[in-house]
């Protein structure tokens, strides 16, 4: 497949509800400078600051990968292009761009991806310059910029994440995963220790009842035992 033409837009709603509006579009990347109403996980609003991040929606080919597989793939390959050393940032499960500060787990973006009209829409945002205010939140935010991450913020940059997603067979290392084999987690239904991360994208873990495998459907908030 040819390269995603990329369309730059100065301020939307959000990048992948404009692609859901223009399927006419067919495959096609939309960066937008400013997003008045981006969209995370579960409907959560993201803050999509004029300047202060990268947010990108790439419609594509629905690859032939379980669909937890393919957002952690797609992850995996714009970290690549945000870090190519594989130094600073790492995944949290299932699909969030994260990394340590001051000893701490911080969020520096995500991605979802809806599968409509033949087309599987990935939308992604990263805090490159900036990172919103979030209280209360159990991870907090960080920007690349905070992490010493200095990242052009454009379409070049936009162009090459999008690339990217065009062959997502390979899966690109990040720094490390979050959780890995042996911690104490907890989530909305449970809680038990990471055994690792399944080939299919779901996350195996020993609890009291035994093991299950968990899928991103059936977690909002996976966090820590220990603390936040």
């Amino acid at each position: 497949m040819t390269p995603p033409v990329l369309i730059h837009l100065a301020t939307v709603d959000s990048t992948q509800a404009f692609l859901k509006r223009h399927p006419e579009l067919g495959f096609c990347a939309v960066l937008a400078d400013h997003q008045t109403a981006g969209v995370g996980r579960q409907g959560h609003r993201w803050e999509s600051a004029a300047g202060a991040g990268l947010w990108l929606s790439v419609a594509l080919p629905p690859p032939e990968l379980p669909p937890g597989l393919v957002m952690q793939r797609a992850m995996g390959a714009a970290a690549q292009m945000l870090d190519p050393s594989h130094r600073v940032l790492g995944l949290k499960w299932p699909n969030d761009l994260v990394a340590w500060k001051d000893a701490r787990l911080h969020k520096v973006g995500g991605i979802l991806g809806e599968q409509t009209g033949g087309r599987l829409i990935l939308g992604l945002g990263v805090n490159v310059k900036e990172a919103p205010d979030l209280p209360n939140r159990a991870i907090p935010a960080a920007s690349l910029k905070d992490l010493g991450l200095d990242v052009p913020c454009g379409p070049e940059l936009a162009a090459r994440i999008a690339r990217s997603f065009l062959d997502l067979d390979s899966y690109p290392q990040p720094a490390f995963l979050w959780p890995e084999a042996g911690a104490p987690i907890r989530w909305e239904a449970g809680q038990g220790t990471c055994l690792g991360w399944e080939p299919d994208g779901r996350l195996k873990v020993a609890t009291a009842s035994g093991i299950q495998r968990i899928s991103a459907g059936e977690v909002v908030g996976l966090a820590s035992v220990n603390g936040p």
